[in-house]
């Protein structure tokens, strides 16, 4: 669940677009919040390390890194993260989003988009200038844009039986609670909150909860525990299993993780 937070981020100090493609930089402490704010542009957001909640279109959206989050011109949003974290925007003029989807929305970041991104990060760019420069931003609108959006990679309820169960999950990742167990202490029946799952989340309660540790287990890697600390606190019995569930949600292994999250080079 949200806690109070400690920071809160200054408004971006950007009153006009540089140009129709420009990136924005920033390193946010733990526990930053942004004002609720719209740009005339649409903006990709993109980070590494920690996870992005924003709230906009009354959603809240979680990000992971393998996840970016599209905001179309106009759209009020803020956001917020509990652990420090690697920022970049990208921010493309409304007239080049007829490709991106129409609301807020997740995107899947890939390698290639992750490589550009980092190579104007250590370079200091935030405006293509070279022709070179000016292909690579392209191939980056090229990746990005896309309508095979996912909305919710955690979604919420405000179901009676279901929310609050949702939310003592949250708070407590390795809970192994049955659904049934669960059924009982909401005072409802096991078939019934399946039933809310699928309608209210789009998914089975057991896919639900795992997204969450999924969530967890890269701040315990971020905080520094080894893949076997994390699969055994995780309730996994070996490591195996674990890996191929973080694998699953984003495309690398949790030592791949590690290794990018500790890297001098990571954006």
């Amino acid at each position: 669940m949200r806690k109070s937070a400690k920071h809160l981020h200054p408004k971006l100090s950007i009153e006009e677009a540089p140009a129709d493609i420009f990136m924005n930089f920033e390193a946010f402490l733990s526990n930053t919040e942004t004002r609720l704010h719209s740009h005339p542009w649409g903006q990709v957001q993109l980070i590494s390390g920690g996870i992005l909640e924003m709230q906009a279109q009354q959603t809240r959206f979680l990000a992971p890194p393998h996840l970016a989050i599209w905001v179309p011109a106009g759209t009020e949003h803020t956001s917020f993260n509990r652990k420090p974290l690697s920022y970049c925007s990208l921010n493309i003029a409304e007239h080049l989003t007829a490709s991106f989807p129409d609301t807020t929305s997740l995107i899947s970041v890939t390698p290639i988009v992750s490589a550009i991104i980092e190579d104007f990060r250590q370079r200091n760019m935030s405006v293509a200038q070279s022709s070179q420069d000016k292909r690579l931003m392209q191939v980056l609108l090229d990746q990005l844009a896309t309508r095979e959006a996912e909305h919710h990679f955690l979604p919420t309820s405000n179901n009676k039986y279901l929310a609050p169960i949702l939310a003592l999950v949250e708070e407590n990742p390795t809970d192994n609670t049955s659904l049934s167990a669960w059924a009982e202490k909401v005072h409802t029946t096991e078939r019934t909150l399946a039933r809310y799952c699928q309608s209210d989340l789009g998914m089975s309660f057991t896919e639900w909860r795992l997204r969450v540790r999924y969530l967890y287990s890269m701040e315990l890697l971020r905080s520094g525990h080894s893949v076997k600390e994390v699969a055994l606190t995780l309730g996994y019995h070996q490591a195996s299993p674990f890996i191929a569930m973080f694998k699953k949600y984003s495309g690398q292994t949790p030592e791949q993780y590690k290794n990018k999250l500790f890297s001098p080079s990571a954006y």
